[in-house]
């Protein structure tokens, strides 16, 4: 029982010491973002950020709460063809009506 105890506690450790390196991570890019002048573009990354992960985390609780396995992976990888679709839509929406040749 130990044994399963200790392993159990190793994994909590790995986990928040990842998730900790990775808002290390996000605040030094924020932070050397904002004394470039760049906040506005930091913003936006975030608010794009934001606006795909929103519904991943609603899909993944739905799933929770109806006693399924979060599939968050499935979920993500959902999110990511949207946003790549809205990427591809947007750019096609963008071009002149040359074609995007110039």
């Amino acid at each position: 029982m130990e044994t399963v105890l200790d392993l159990l506690l190793i994994r909590f450790g790995i986990i928040v010491g990842v998730v900790v390196l990775a808002a290390l991570v996000l605040f030094g890019i924020a932070v050397a973002l904002k004394r470039r002048g760049r906040d506005d573009t930091l913003r936006r990354h975030a608010d794009r950020a934001r606006r795909y992960a929103a519904p991943m985390v609603a899909d993944a609780a739905r799933d929770l709460a109806r006693g399924r396995r979060a599939g968050l992976g499935a979920t993500a990888a959902r999110a990511a063809g949207r946003y790549l679709a809205d990427r591809y839509q947007a750019d096609r929406n963008t071009r002149s009506s040359d074609g995007g040749r110039r």
